[in-house]
């Protein structure tokens, strides 16, 4: 990596968000302008339990396939463009792909030196523990971590990965590494590594450490920065076409300094928009409350100050940081059985009373099965007259789960037989079928002491890499919520009913069995509203689908934000498809579209300011 003092600013790219991103992007970040280290994010939950169910496919496989298809023009394009390439690609097998890459650098005639990062796959410790009995490999001396065996989360497990931090990425740059690949480190670790290499920075150095760290979370979801899922696109980006439209966004960047601020922008003449909407979106998405725990830091992000820097520039300073916490986080995944799912179409009138009988007719093989779980869901997509048969059409949704997979079967043969001797008009979206397996995500911790993080670096040599002293003082006693101070609430005035969306932005999404809901506001007036408006019980109000589920908000002055933590609402994660929007997704968009009392002022204010025609004339 350069020195510090012949390269003032860290230029750090992103190239994918996850695994099936766009293939192209990494040419398009490598020639569209200068960088020093180009990362790509490849893993999430569910892609962690694909990788598992092909690794027991291919013991040779667990990692992401399409970044080494990338590579057979990146590395050479990397390498005429002087850029290092950072990526969570290696998956279950960073080894594996270490290896492919290598060979691929011959193939093509591009030297490349390759390290890798591994420790985190649990699992695979277990197994080398159980194999190994001539002692660690070359190069470690501190033998095999404590044993987890009797962890009760090891049971059934199909992948168990905790997550690590920057540190041996930041090993293996500074050993002269091009090319790193890593299994399961946080989305953050892939800049803060970097960052640690290029800056000297040490475990103490906590406010620069954050500051990469909430630079990283900005950039890890790609296109999410620059103007992708944001609520207020037509807005900020003409809704499409154009040089800077939605069609096809470019990839975000940040220009990393010293001190641990930055500025989040992209390459020239590329789609989309850097904006601070775009950016306080994706610091929102999928945290929680104003501190954001890691293994390299705490970042508080009731600190972050979001500043235009001028066009598609967005400067972001004045992180602090606090120690990270004693434990690591893991992520475990395992089978959870089949899933079977029916969605009879119900259409025109006395939709409830069809409903009723479809489920009357299958209460009996249900009853007789006992399947683990039983939905039914009615979903009133029709309207009143329609003038289109699918607009005149509700949909009602079946899903059975059981580990047995004969109890799928019987249901979907009764749902058959019903073709012709139930409610009339009788039609299913799509013929049932033979079921999908199903995973379930539970999160554990482990003290740091008990992950063996290695740093594979390029002239084969394997380093330990420590993890952060425990800290007891300081900032690291921080404990419980910060003090909040709300902002003086609006004074009382006529209101008019209207969508709490033109008012607030959102994100959401998921974080195992969880939902986070982002929301912030587009102005001070509307945040002095909605930091009084928006508690909890009235979220639970405009979405009833969170009752029942423990929901916590915390609150972002600095950002005219709240985020909102459903617990539960995902059930047993993404992979389970416990809901419609399995991931949570769009509930956002959902609680932006709810009516409310909006202050009239506001809305004044909007119609001066923002002109949004296309909110309409009946609201605004």
């Amino acid at each position: 990596m350069p020195e510090p003092a012949s390269a003032p600013v860290l230029r750090v790219g992103n190239a994918s968000g996850f695994y099936g991103d766009r293939f192209d992007a990494l040419r398009e970040m490598l020639t569209g302008g200068p960088l020093d280290v180009l990362t790509g994010d490849y893993l999430s939950e569910l892609t962690m339990l694909i990788l598992g169910r092909d690794r027991m496919k291919d013991p040779g496989a667990g990692y992401a396939r399409t970044f080494l298809g990338q590579l057979e023009e990146g590395l050479g394009l990397a390498a005429d463009h002087g850029v290092k390439l950072v990526a969570n690609a290696g998956g279950l097998n960073p080894v594996g792909l270490a290896e492919r890459i290598a060979e691929l650098a011959d193939r093509v005639g591009v030297p490349a030196r390759v390290g890798y990062v591994t420790g985190d796959d649990l699992l695979a410790e277990r197994a080398e523990r159980t194999e190994r009995a001539d002692g660690p490999p070359k190069g470690l001396a501190d033998g095999l971590p404590e044993d987890l065996s009797d962890a009760p989360w090891v049971k059934g497990a199909l992948t168990a990965n905790a997550y690590l931090g920057g540190a041996g990425i930041a090993e293996c740059l500074r050993a002269g590494a091009d090319i790193v690949v890593t299994g399961r480190v946080t989305d953050a670790a892939l800049v803060t590594g970097p960052a640690m290499a290029h800056f000297g920075w040490t475990a103490d150095d906590l406010d620069p450490l954050a500051g990469a760290v909430v630079a990283g979370h900005i950039l890890e979801c790609g296109t999410q920065a620059t103007g992708g899922n944001y609520s207020f696109f037509q807005d900020a980006l003409g809704g499409h076409g154009g040089e800077h439209g939605l069609l096809r966004p470019g990839f975000p960047l940040a220009e990393i300094h010293a001190d641990g601020s930055a500025v989040i922008t992209k390459h020239p003449g590329t789609g989309g928009a850097v904006t601070v909407g775009t950016v306080t979106a994706q610091l929102l998405y999928e945290t929680a409350g104003a501190r954001y725990p890691g293994p390299d830091v705490t970042a508080r992000l009731d600190t972050v100050r979001l500043t235009a820097d001028g066009p598609d520039r967005v400067r972001v300073d004045g992180v602090r940081g606090e120690y990270p916490p004693p434990t690591l986080k893991v992520g475990v995944t395992r089978a959870g059985g089949h899933r079977y799912e029916v969605t009879f179409v119900l259409t025109g009138l006395d939709v409830e009373a069809k409903a009723r009988l479809v489920r009357a007719q299958l209460d009996g093989v249900l009853a007789a099965r006992h399947p683990a779980e039983v939905r039914w869901t009615l979903a009133r997509t029709d309207r009143p007259d329609a003038p289109v048969q699918e607009e005149a059409s509700a949909l009602l949704r079946l899903v059975v789960r059981d580990r047995d997979p004969e109890v799928g079967h019987a249901v979907r043969a009764a749902c058959v037989e019903l073709a012709l001797a139930s409610y009339p008009g009788f039609h299913i979206a799509a013929p049932p079928g033979k079921g999908t397996p199903y995973g379930v995500f539970e999160a554990a911790y482990v003290a740091p002491e008990a992950v063996r993080h290695v740093a594979g670096l390029p002239d084969g040599t394997r380093v330990p890499v420590l993890p952060p002293p425990v800290r007891t003082g300081g900032r690291g006693a921080a404990v419980g919520r910060p003090a909040v101070l709300l902002p003086d609430p609006l004074p009382a005035g006529p209101t008019r009913r209207a969508p709490l969306g033109l008012i607030a932005g959102a994100r959401s999404g998921d974080k195992g069995g969880s939902a986070n809901i982002g929301v912030w506001a587009r102005g001070e007036g509307a945040w002095r509203w909605l930091a009084h408006e928006l508690t909890v019980p009235r979220l639970r109000q405009l979405l009833p689908e969170t009752a029942g589920f423990v929901v916590e908000r915390h609150v972002l002055p600095n950002l005219r934000a709240l985020n909102f933590v459903v617990h539960g609402l995902l059930g047993e994660g993404v992979a389970s498809q416990a809901r419609f929007d399995p991931q949570a997704k769009a509930v956002g968009e959902w609680l932006r579209s709810r009516h409310v009392d909006l202050p009239e002022a506001l809305l004044r204010e909007l119609r001066q300011t923002r002109g949004l025609e296309e909110a309409g004339e009946d609201v605004l």
